[in-house]
C-alpha cells in the first residue's frame, strides 16, 4: 500500500472511531439523537457549523471557481462571510431562544409553529418535503466531491469514492446521531484547516511569493488579476450584494441551524461567533489563493480537458510529499464528510420527526431513517450532475429563498398563517428559480436575492389583503403599511 494510501486511510479510520465513540456519551432517545440533548458547548458548536457550511465546496467548488476566475473569485467569498456575520448577529440566537420555548427539535417543526405556539401541521410538511429533497441533493455534491479528489489520487472510479464517504457517514450518524457529527465535525475542520494553510504556503513559496504569483497569472491572462470582474449585466454592486445574500442565505440551511438549537444556551452565541469566524475568514483566503496558485504552476492549467475542480488534489500531488498529501485528501474528504452527515441527519429528522412523528418517537426507527437517507443520498451522487459548485448553490439557494422567509417571519413574530406560509415558500423557489432558468440572470445577480424579494413581496402583498393572517402584528411592532390594519378581516394585536 502506497505511503498516500495509508496516511489517508488512517486518518479515516481515527475519524470513524472518534464518531463511534459517541456512542458511549448517548442517551438513547430521538432528542439526544437529534440535538444532543441541547447540550453541545460554544467551541464544538462553531467548529461543527463552519465544517458544515464549507464543506466540499471550499476546497472542490471555490478552488476550481478561483482556478477559472482568477482574483475576482475573492468577491464571492467576502461577499458571502459578510451576509454570514449578519446572520450570526441576529439570527442564531433567537433560534435558539425560539425553538427552546417551543421545544421544537427540527427546523421544519420551527417554521410549523406560529409565534404563540400553535402547531401548523402542513407547513411543516410543506418545510420537511423541501428539506428532504434539496438536502439530499446538497449531501450528494459532498459525496460526488471526495469521489474526485480519490478518482485523481488513485485512479478510482467515482462510484468508490462516493460508497465509502457514504458508508462512514452512515457508521458513526448510526452510533451516535448529531453528537457523532458535531464530534467529527470538529475534529475534521481542524484537518481542513491544516492541510489547505499547508498547501497554500507551499504553492506560494514555489510560485516565489504573492508578487510572482499575479505576475505569472498576468502573463496567463491579464483578466486573472483584475480585481473587478468586468461584463457583468447590471454592474459590480448588484453582483457583488447578490452573494451577501448567498451568505445569508443560512437563514434557510436546517443541517446548519440544528447545531444551533443544540447549543447548551443561547448567551453562548457570541463566543460560537467569534470561534466560527476565526476559522472561516483565514480558510476563505487559502481556498482563492489556492485556486490562483494551480492556474499558474499546474502545467496543464488552462487546457480544455482540465477540470478546475480537480485542481487541488493535482496541486497537492504536484508539491507535496506523500504523507502530505495523504493529510491533504484527509482534509479535502474530511469537508465532504463533515457536511454529508450534518445533512443525511437533517433529512433522517425530517422524515422520522416531522413528515411520521408517530416513527420519530422511536430510538430505532429514526436511526434507520438515517440509513435509508444516506442510501437515497448515495444514488444521487452515482447518477446526478458531477460540478459540486453548480449543485451545492443550487440547494443552498433553494433552501434560502424557501424556507428561509418563513423562518424570518417566524423570528420577527409577524402573523403569518398556514397557507401564506407555503405560498411565501412556494413564491421564493419561484422567484429564484425564474430568475436563473427563466431569465438566464444568475450570472449578473445570485439567484437568491431575487428570490427573497419575491417571496417577501407576496407576503407583504397578503398583509395588506388581509389574507391568512393568524392574528395581528407583533405587540409594540409596526405594519408593513399603515393602512393594512385597517383592511378588513385583519385583528391588530
Amino acid at each position: 500500500m502506497s505511503v498516500v494510501a495509508l496516511s489517508f486511510l488512517s486518518f479515516l479510520a481515527a475519524i470513524t472511531l472518534l464518531g463511534a465513540a459517541s456512542v458511549f456519551r448517548s442517551k438513547k432517545t430521538t432528542d439526544d439523537y437529534l440535538l444532543a440533548s441541547r447540550s453541545v458547548g460554544p467551541g464544538l458548536t462553531a467548529l461543527s457549523s463552519v465544517a458544515t457550511n464549507n464543506s466540499g465546496y471550499m476546497f472542490v467548488g471555490l478552488v476550481g471557481f478561483a482556478y477559472a476566475s482568477g482574483l475576482a473569485a475573492m468577491w464571492l467569498q467576502v461577499g458571502w462571510i459578510l451576509g454570514d456575520m449578519v446572520a450570526w448577529a441576529w439570527l442564531h440566537r433567537r433560534v435558539r431562544e425560539e425553538s427552546g420555548r417551543h421545544e421544537t427539535a427540527t427546523l421544519p417543526a420551527l417554521l410549523g409553529t406560529s409565534r404563540h405556539g400553535r402547531r401548523q401541521r402542513s407547513v411543516t410538511v410543506a418545510s420537511a418535503l423541501l428539506t428532504l429533497v434539496l438536502l439530499a441533493a446538497y449531501a450528494a455534491a459532498q459525496l460526488n466531491a471526495g469521489s474526485k479528489a480519490l478518482n485523481v489520487l488513485f485512479g478510482w472510479d467515482y462510484a468508490v469514492g462516493a460508497v465509502i464517504g457514504a458508508a462512514i457517514v452512515v457508521v458513526y450518524c448510526f452510533a451516535g446521531g448529531i453528537r457523532a457529527s458535531i464530534w467529527t465535525d470538529a475534529a475534521q475542520s481542524v484537518v481542513m484547516f491544516l492541510s489547505l494553510a499547508a498547501l497554500c504556503t507551499v504553492a506560494l513559496v514555489e510560485a516565489g511569493g504573492p508578487a510572482a504569483l499575479f505576475a505569472r497569472l498576468q502573463s496567463i491572462d491579464p483578466a486573472l488579476v483584475t480585481l473587478f470582474p468586468e461584463q457583468r449585466l447590471f454592474g459590480f454592486a448588484p453582483w457583488f450584494l447578490g452573494f451577501i445574500f448567498g451568505g445569508f442565505g443560512v437563514i434557510g440551511q436546517p443541517h446548519i441551524l440544528v447545531r444551533t438549537m443544540a447549543l447548551r444556551s443561547a448567551s453562548l452565541i457570541p463566543q460560537a461567533r467569534r470561534i466560527y469566524f476565526l476559522w472561516f475568514i483565514p480558510f476563505s483566503a487559502f481556498s482563492v489563493l489556492v485556486g490562483l496558485s494551480a492556474r499558474a504552476l499546474l502545467p496543464e492549467a488552462g487546457t480544455g480537458a482540465f477540470d478546475p475542480e480537480l485542481a487541488l488534489p493535482q496541486l497537492g500531488m504536484s508539491l507535496l510529499a506523500p504523507v502530505a498529501v495523504g493529510f491533504l485528501l484527509a482534509g479535502l474528504f474530511s469537508a465532504t464528510m463533515s457536511t454529508a452527515d450534518s445533512q443525511i441527519l437533517a433529512c433522517s429528522a425530517a422524515l422520522t420527526h416531522d413528515l411520521a412523528p408517530r416513527l420519530g418517537r422511536s430510538y430505532l426507527m429514526t436511526k434507520l431513517g438515517t440509513l435509508l437517507i444516506a442510501g437515497g443520498a448515495l444514488a444521487i451522487a452515482l447518477v446526478g450532475p458531477d460540478s459540486v459548485f453548480l449543485l451545492v448553490l443550487m440547494a443552498w439557494s433553494a433552501l434560502a429563498v424557501s424556507l428561509g422567509p418563513v423562518l424570518l417571519l417566524r423570528l420577527l413574530r409577524w402573523p403569518l398563517g398556514p397557507r401564506l406560509a407555503i405560498a411565501v415558500m412556494a413564491a421564493g423557489l419561484v422567484g429564484a428559480i425564474g430568475w436563473k432558468y427563466g431569465l438566464e440572470l444568475d450570472g449578473a445577480v445570485y439567484e437568491i436575492l431575487p428570490g427573497l424579494v419575491t417571496a417577501f413581496a407576496v407576503y407583504a402583498f397578503a398583509y395588506r389583503m388581509g389574507w391568512d393572517l393568524e392574528d395581528g402584528p407583533p405587540e409594540g411592532a409596526h405594519a408593513p403599511d399603515e393602512a393594512a390594519a385597517k383592511a378588513p378581516g385583519l385583528e391588530v394585536g
